[in-house]
């Protein structure tokens, strides 16, 4: 046994070999740059809450698909939504 065996260190190999699946993901692409009439405003509830989860956080960019100057208007339209009360700050807990 090695050093390496004995104190459980080092990456676990889960295929023989380390080999990698390679599986084919197609790019995010922001709707908002593909649609130019897409506007983001605070006040379009409807259209803001594809970017916040159900426990109300804002979606990353990496799962959302924004680009990220896109992305930084999505959260402050979110953020001035939940300012008037349009959207809640986290999720109802009974």
């Amino acid at each position: 046994m090695s050093d390496r065996d004995t104190r459980g260190g080092g990456r676990p190999q889960g295929r023989p070999g380390g080999a990698r699946r390679s599986s084919f993901q197609r790019k995010k692409i922001c709707r908002f740059c593909l649609n130019a009439a897409n506007r983001i405003d605070y006040k379009d509830v409807k259209n803001l809450r594809y970017f916040v989860t159900e426990r109300g956080k804002i979606v990353p960019r990496r799962i959302s698909g924004n680009c990220a100057k896109h992305q930084r208007v999505v959260s402050l339209s979110i953020k001035r939504a939940r300012n008037v009360a349009l959207l809640p700050y986290s999720a109802i807990s009974i």
